[in-house]
């Protein structure tokens, strides 16, 4: 069995024939329709957001199948505080998110957090806030996650 793989990272529920998908499936002799159809109605819940997709090819008996990795915490942030750039500069500050937009994050990345439990789950998305220029309860990142070390935050 010979399989040929594609990768592209591809707006949620927005892929289309054209680049960069399109053309690397076309010599494959794969209907590319199909492709995109089933990459759209998978990525569907990532509306705005880009995300890893791989189209896996049989090349012998043309079937495929589409695996869609997870967004980056830094994207599904952005889409809490409906922005579509991080800070430009540091100390640049660009929207609040509330604790209970980053456990929404949480639960979207749950597999690929490495926190053992929700206290180090959370300061890893607050790290994450950090380099993007994101507060948490209309304090700086840093200054919630001493809260939580402090226990003055409870999780």
């Amino acid at each position: 069995m010979s399989e040929s793989t594609i990768e592209g990272l591809i707006e949620g529920g927005k892929a289309t024939a054209g680049p960069p998908l399109g053309p690397a499936l076309g010599p494959m002799g794969i209907n590319v329709n199909d492709v995109i159809g089933e990459i759209n109605q998978k990525t569907a819940a990532f509306a705005g957001i880009k995300v890893p997709v791989k189209v896996i090819v049989d090349t012998a008996t043309k079937r495929f199948r589409v695996e869609v990795g997870m967004p980056p915490t830094s994207a599904l942030l952005l889409k809490e505080i409906n922005v579509q750039k991080g800070a430009k500069a540091k100390g640049e500050v660009i929207g609040n998110v509330t604790l209970e937009q980053i456990k929404k994050v949480i639960e979207a990345k749950s597999d690929s957090l490495y926190g053992a439990g929700l206290k180090e789950k959370v300061k890893q998305v607050l790290g994450t806030c950090v380099s993007m220029g994101i507060t948490c309860e209309n304090m700086s990142a840093k200054e919630f996650t001493k809260k939580i070390d402090s226990g003055e935050i409870k999780l």
